[in-house]
């Protein structure tokens, strides 16, 4: 593939630019500006940005032709704005710029919080009841954000109505087919297992996050406390069973897959970790629900959506657009995720 682009305009920030712009809408703007792109994100580009006044965190679209609908900085936006005074963490937002000419491409700017984020599933960092608590405050915050009362908030036009899984369905589909860069066999089996298989509509609607997982929730520097989730992009109105199926999938897959930490082969029970039944279980008792159906189409729904959104990243790094150098070696799991997903089929249905 020696034809990829360099990432250079993905990974640096007109910090001049920037300053001029906030100079007198947010204070601390009117001196020297410092900008360092986070290691993390294969979506949205995410800088750290250090001021005279305070430290900040600014996230923006990447240059470029976009995939329609995706990297919406402004519903990432929109929606902590929303969450600020609720049960779900969320970091404080303080400016949404749409005007493109600014940065090159849409920007926001949020609080930066002082905080741990853990990128190995099995948290080896901390001890059996500290693994414990951390799952169970993921399951404690999933739950918060499923409850969420969309009215109050002022999020009920967030999403569009009708069949959730259906309309993801035909959006990633799409999204997949228009960043196809060869033909995956096992890709094309599973969508065609998803067409043949799509769940009624059981009318169930929540604010979902979309790429609900470990290390994109902050906690607090040294309490088993979720204190900031973050990486809203994928944020709508769903079908709450979406989220946490996509976060058991997860912990399904193998230790290293990418940028994603997995469970696959480990003795859950002797590191203090809710197997998934467990933890399935407890989300249920915190909403009410007495059984799941449909689980097999959930799980190898989740494992075809981020598939499709892998093989949007390798893309971009294909067309010189990626926010990280790494991307295009991501190609190595969309076919390995495809076939996850048609084994889950096997054993679940």
């Amino acid at each position: 593939m020696s034809d990829i682009k360099s990432p250079a305009a993905v990974t640096q920030l007109d910090t001049d630019a920037l300053s001029g712009y906030l100079s007198g809408k947010l204070p601390g703007f009117d001196g020297p500006v410092q900008a360092s792109k986070f290691a993390g994100g294969q979506s949205n580009p995410t800088f750290k940005i250090e001021t005279g006044a305070g430290t900040y965190v600014l996230r923006r679209q990447p240059p470029g032709k976009l995939l329609k609908s995706a990297h919406a900085v402004d519903r990432e936006y929109r929606v902590m704005q929303a969450l600020a005074d609720s049960a779900v963490p969320v970091p404080r937002v303080l400016h949404l710029c749409e005007d493109r000419d600014v940065l090159g491409s849409m920007f926001y700017l949020m609080e930066y919080c002082e905080g741990r984020i853990f990128w190995d599933a099995a948290l080896p960092e901390l001890d059996n009841p500290g693994r414990s608590a951390f799952y169970e405050e993921m399951n404690r915050v999933l739950a918060a954000l499923h409850s969420v009362k969309l009215e109050e908030v002022g999020l009920a036009d967030y999403g569009r109505p009708g069949n959730y899984f259906e309309r993801q369905f035909d959006r990633w589909q799409g999204q997949y087919r228009a960043s196809e860069l060869q033909t995956i066999s096992a890709m094309d089996q599973l969508i065609l297992w998803l067409e043949k298989n799509l769940p009624p509509d059981d009318g169930r609607v929540s604010l979902v996050h979309g790429d609900y997982r470990l290390d994109n929730i902050m906690f607090h520097p040294t309490e088993p406390r979720a204190i900031a989730v973050l990486d809203w992009e994928l944020s709508t109105l769903g079908h709450p069973l979406a989220d946490l199926a996509y976060q058991c999938m997860q912990l399904r897959m193998p230790a290293d897959s990418g940028n994603i930490s997995g469970l696959m082969g480990v003795d859950r029970g002797k590191l203090g970790i809710p197997t998934e039944r467990e933890y399935v279980a407890r989300y249920c008792e915190r909403m009410g629900i007495g059984h799941i159906d449909n689980w097999a189409f959930y799980l190898a729904f989740s494992f075809f959506r981020l598939a499709a959104i892998i093989q949007g990243v390798v893309k971009r790094a294909h067309d010189g657009n990626a926010s990280s150098k790494d991307a295009v070696k991501l190609s190595a799991f969309v076919g390995p995720l495809a076939s996850l997903a048609l084994d889950v089929v096997e054993m679940e249905s």
